[in-house]
C-alpha cells in the first residue's frame, strides 16, 4: 500500500521544553490512522509539523516519497495536506459559501465571481456530508458543530490526499457522526489518507485501521486497531489503568435549589420547559444538536431573558434578566465554547480564575494582586491545572487545563447552581476523569449541577437523573437506573414522548 506521508525521528522543543522527541509516523493511502494521547502529549505539535506551521529541530518529513525541505502552510496545502481543527478557522462575517470558496477558488483581485456557481458548489459539498446548512448563512450565525461541518466540507472540496481531523466529532450529534463516518469511508475508498485525532475512544474501532499513541512527546507505539481494546488504548496513553472515567458516587440529595416551570423564550426557541435540581444532584441534559440545550442554559444565565414561565431559587421566585443578576443569585455557567466564552485566552491563569469574584479580592476599589495570586494558586493546585505559572496566558494551556481554569473561576464564586455545557468536550481521557471527579466533589458539598453533554456515556455515567430535550422543550426526565442509550436516543429523536417518565 502506497505511503502518502512518512515522518522519521521528529524532534521539536520550545524555549527548552521538549514537545516531541524522536517520533516516527507513517500514513498509507486509503487508511484512517488514529493519533491518541493526553493533552500535552505532542499531538498538536506533530500535526503542526505536518502542516508546515512548525519546522522540526530534527527529523525528516516525506510526502509521496519526496523529502520536504522548509515546509510551510502554503507548500503543505499544495502538497495535498488539509487540516480540520477542533476550533473552526472561519471568517465569521462571511457566508458559508464565501468561506468554502476561500479554500477552493484562486485568490486574485481581478476576477469575475460566479455567485450562483459558488453557492451551488457549497451546497453540493454540504449535502455530501449530510449537513443541512444554507450556503448564504453568515458563519457567525452558526453553532460550533455547524462551523465544524463547514470546515469539513471545505477540506473535502479542496481534494486533499492527506486529511487531518482534530476532534471532528466533539460537538456532533450521533446522526451527524454517522454522516461524517460515511464521508470518511468514502474518502478512504478514493485513496485518501486520514489522520484522525479523537478523545472519544469508542469511535476508533468503528473507523481506524491503525492507531499511534504519544505520551509526553514520545512515541509509545503503533498498533493495528483490531488488536487493541479500550483499556489497551488508555494504558498506552496514560501509562496506567484508568478504571474510573466516570467516577459517579452516590451523595445525599437535599432540597430543591432550582425549580423551572413552563419557561419560554422565543428568541432562543425554548418553550414550556419545566424541571428541578436538588442539592447534591447532577441533572444530565441530553438531546440532539439543535434540541435547545445550550439555548436553555443561555436563558437560565440571563443571556436571553425568558418571555414567560417562572424560575425559583431556594423556593423564592426570581427574574434573571442578565448574567450579572444570575451571578448575584448564585448561578454559574461554563459555556460550550470555552475558547470564545469560557476563558480569556490573552489573560493569565490568575486573572481568569478570579474574574467572576473581583469584589472579593479588591480593597477600596483596587485589586489586591497578592490576594489574587493566593486564590489562584490554591485553585490551580486543587484542580491539578498543568501550567508553568499562574502568570502564563490561558491560551498557552491545553484544552483540558483551559476547562479547569473555567471551572476554577466559578468555584471561586461559590455558586449554588452550576451549569456545565459540554464540560469535557475535546479533553483527553485523563483530564475527563479529573473533571468528573471534581464534579462529584462539588455535588458532595451540596452544589446543584446541570450538565449538558452530547456524550451518552457521560450522561449515563455521571447523572443522577436525565432530562431529554427535543424541539426546544424537555420531553422526559428519567431516573439513572431507568436510562439506557437506546431510550435516550429514542426520546431525543422525538419518539415515545407521550408518557413522560419523571424521576424524583
Amino acid at each position: 500500500m502506497e505511503i502518502l506521508l512518512k515522518l522519521s525521528g521528529i524532534s521539536k522543543s520550545f524555549a527548552g521544553v521538549r514537545a516531541l522527541k524522536d517520533v516516527s509516523f507513517a500514513l498509507r493511502a486509503g487508511e484512517v490512522h488514529a493519533l491518541v494521547g493526553e493533552n500535552g502529549a505532542g499531538k498538536s505539535t506533530l500535526i503542526k509539523v505536518i502542516t508546515g506551521a512548525h519546522s522540526p529541530d530534527q527529523g525528516v518529513v516525506e510526502v509521496l516519497g519526496q523529502v520536504i525541505e522548509s515546509n510551510d502552510p502554503v507548500k503543505a496545502k499544495a502538497l495535498g495536506i488539509a487540516a480540520i481543527y477542533q476550533q473552526p478557522a472561519l471568517f465569521p462575517d462571511l457566508t458559508v459559501a464565501e468561506n468554502i470558496a476561500q479554500g477552493l477558488e484562486p485568490m486574485s483581485p481581478w476576477r469575475w465571481i460566479d455567485w450562483k456557481k459558488r453557492r451551488q458548489i457549497a451546497a453540493n459539498l454540504l449535502d455530501q456530508i449530510g449537513a443541512t446548512i444554507n450556503p448564504d448563512t453568515e458563519v457567525s450565525q452558526l453553532s460550533m458543530p455547524e462551523q465544524q461541518l463547514v470546515e469539513i466540507a471545505r477540506a473535502i472540496g479542496a481534494g486533499a490526499k492527506i486529511v487531518i481531523m482534530d476532534e471532528p466529532t466533539a460537538s456532533l450529534s450521533d446522526q451527524e457522526v454517522d454522516n461524517l463516518f460515511y464521508v470518511i469511508r468514502d474518502l478512504k475508498s478514493q485513496g485518501v489518507g486520514i489522520i484522525y485525532i479523537s478523545h472519544r475512544l469508542e469511535e476508533l474501532p468503528r473507523l481506524a485501521d491503525r492507531v499511534t499513541a504519544l505520551r509526553d512527546g514520545t512515541l509509545v507505539g503503533t498498533r493495528m486497531m483490531k488488536e487493541v481494546n479500550r483499556n489497551d488504548l488508555i494504558r498506552m496513553m496514560v501509562g496506567r489503568e484508568l478504571s474510573a472515567v466516570f467516577p459517579k458516587e452516590d451523595v445525599p440529595i437535599g432540597d430543591i435549589v432550582l425549580s423551572v416551570n413552563r419557561l419560554t423564550c422565543r428568541a432562543e426557541g425554548i418553550h414550556d420547559v419545566s424541571f428541578e435540581i436538588r442539592e447534591g444532584e447532577i441533572l444530565g441534559l441530553s438531546g440532539l444538536i439543535g434540541a435547545g440545550r445550550t439555548e436553555l442554559a443561555r436563558v437560565l444565565f440571563g443571556l436571553s431573558p425568558a418571555d414567560s414561565g417562572s424560575i425559583h431559587l431556594d423556593g423564592e421566585p426570581v427574574r434573571i434578566d442578565s448574567p450579572g443578576k444570575a451571578v448575584t443569585l448564585g448561578i454559574a455557567y461554563v459555556p460550550e465554547d470555552r475558547r470564545r466564552h469560557g476563558v480569556i485566552l490573552e489573560m493569565s491563569v490568575a486573572a481568569n480564575t478570579t474574574l467572576a469574584t473581583l469584589e472579593k479580592i479588591a480593597s477600596f476599589g483596587l485589586l489586591d494582586f497578592a490576594r489574587e495570586r493566593d486564590v489562584a494558586s490554591a485553585l490551580v493546585e486543587k484542580l491539578g491545572v498543568k501550567t508553568p505559572s499562574i502568570d502564563a496566558p490561558v491560551g498557552n494551556l491545553s484544552g483540558g487545563n483551559q476547562q479547569k481554569v473555567a471551572l476554577a473561576r466559578w468555584i471561586c464564586a461559590d455558586p449554588s447552581v452550576l451549569i456545565l455545557d459540554e464540560p469535557t468536550q475535546g479533553v483527553d481521557v485523563g483530564a475527563k476523569a479529573e473533571i468528573h471527579r471534581l464534579m462529584g466533589e462539588l455535588a458532595r458539598k451540596g452544589l446543584a449541577i446541570l450538565m449538558i453533554s452530547s456524550e451518552l456515556p457521560e450522561i449515563l455515567g455521571m447523572s443522577d437523573r436525565i432530562a431529554v430535550m427535543h424541539a426546544g422543550t424537555i420531553v422526559a426526565t428519567l431516573n439513572r437506573e431507568d436510562a439506557t442509550q437506546e431510550a435516550l436516543l429514542e426520546l431525543a429523536l422525538g419518539s415515545n414522548v407521550t408518557g413522560k417518565a419523571v424521576g424524583r
